[in-house]
């Protein structure tokens, strides 16, 4: 590392007028509910991103002693308690604003000139970061937790300005094209899930045949698949022919235990639900460092999360292994018959399912409700024909396909930001060697 560099602790930073670091609000219930500002938990902050869907808001506005708590672009954030503790986040000028809950803290660079915000979101993924997280991390009923004063006692080490600035840059550069990346995914899934909707849920190629109009958006031969009208059954109207059933007619359980521990030196490909968090990526782990009976995950799986439904969180693996494991608190359910992953997954995604999902917890803890997954299988559910379902997948599974590629590619380029800037601002690289890496990547 060059001499111009500085390793500087955040306590001092804080003294010298260049840093501002501070924790979330601590909202009561009667102010959350409202059309206010966004109430951000720990839990829709991601590595990958921030997650804003499902956020509260609160009543009142930006003035008095929300202000302090109040995010702005540049802020670096922690998460400061629990099993995630130590996931950072990133405040774009692109977001909108929002209050840092309590288990949040921030860092907020006052004095750009000397700490550049977008240097220091790139040392928050270094593994010096990590490394002194490790060691200062508490624990109070049994969940991790890093305090202010931890916070003060980090230290960083400060390139000169322009090489912060040229770190930044590169961070950012990367950041960008994974949040495009993950924005379009966004528009592909919202594309199948209007589909399924349309399909399977408003019927309205069926509405549309039983006023005499041609379906939009849809040719004659796949046009010719829906009647022209519905019947009575026990989920009210649909179309004529289709069968009322569950969700068993349509996938299985896989069941089954499989315990890594006893194969300690063979590499797993690990389904879990931080790696769901963390991007919808699997982590890959020998046996050893996998410490409970998972379940394997076969390749045509789709894997619904048992834990807290309100927390929505439903997977299609791409294209799992032989070794490829699940943590128990993943269902693994099995198309059966025509349905097809895709026709599976759409259904688990729906809004509808969800609402229903949520009545089917045990537990009276927010942070620890379950789903029964004998519930699951008997909801009701209707059934469309095989050339309905097979129409389906051909249309949706190259969507899906699409899908999985970008989500392998931002994971390519999340894993290249995370192993070579660090080793940048370690001084184990040299700025041109990594521009140059990342400019072929991007």
């Amino acid at each position: 590392m060059s001499s111009e560099w500085r390793r500087i602790s955040f306590e001092a930073l804080i003294q010298e007028g260049v840093l501002q670091i501070g924790d979330g609000y601590r909202a009561k219930l009667n102010e959350l509910g409202g059309s206010g500002l966004i109430f951000l938990r720990s839990a829709h902050v991601r590595d990958s991103h921030i997650e804003f869907e499902g956020t509260d808001r609160f009543h009142v506005g930006e003035e008095g002693k929300l202000r302090v708590k109040i995010s702005a672009p540049g802020d670096v954030m922690v998460t400061t308690k629990g099993n995630s503790t130590g996931r950072t986040g990133y405040v774009t000028r692109q977001m909108p604003p929002f209050v840092y809950s309590p288990h949040l803290s921030y860092w907020r660079s006052l004095d750009p000139n000397k700490l550049v915000p977008g240097f220091l979101r790139a040392w928050s993924n270094s593994a010096d970061f990590k490394a002194q997280l490790k060691s200062m991390c508490h624990s109070t009923d049994m969940a991790p937790y890093m305090s202010l004063s931890d916070q003060k006692r980090l230290e960083v080490s400060l390139a000169p300005r322009p090489t912060q600035e040229a770190i930044a840059a590169l961070n950012e550069s990367i950041d960008d094209r994974i949040t495009l990346l993950r924005e379009a995914n966004a528009t592909l899934e919202a594309i199948t899930q209007a589909l399924f909707k349309s399909w399977f849920v408003d019927f309205d190629p069926v509405r549309a045949k039983q006023e005499g109009r041609a379906p939009e958006g849809m040719d004659e031969a796949t046009a010719a698949l829906f009647p022209d009208g519905f019947e009575e059954s026990a989920l009210g109207l649909v179309p004529k022919g289709w069968q009322v059933g569950k969700l068993g007619d349509v996938a299985r359980l896989q069941k089954g235990a499989i315990n890594p521990l006893s194969q300690p030196s063979v590499l797993f490909e690990h389904y879990s639900l931080p790696a769901f968090d963390n991007g919808q990526a699997p982590v890959f782990e020998v046996g050893g460092e996998i410490k409970s009976n998972k379940t394997a995950v076969p390749p045509n799986a789709v894997l619904l999360s048992k834990l807290n439904p309100h927390i929505p969180r439903v997977w299609l693996p791409t294209s799992p292994g032989q070794r490829a494991v699940c943590s128990t608190e993943f269902l693994v359910f099995i198309p059966m018959g025509a349905a097809s992953r895709e026709f599976v997954l759409c259904t688990f995604s729906a809004p509808q399912f969800l609402q229903s999902l949520c009545q089917l917890v045990t537990g009276t803890s927010n942070s620890h409700q379950r789903i029964r997954p004998d519930g699951v299988l008997s909801m009701a559910s209707v059934i469309p024909p095989e050339s309905v379902l097979e129409t389906f997948e051909g249309v949706a599974k190259p969507i899906f396909d699409r899908i999985g590629h970008n989500r392998h590619q931002a994971q390519t380029l999340a894993t290249l930001r995370d192993t070579l800037l660090p080793r940048l601002i370690s001084g184990q690289l040299r700025l041109p060697e990594v521009e140059l890496a990342v400019a072929a990547a991007l």
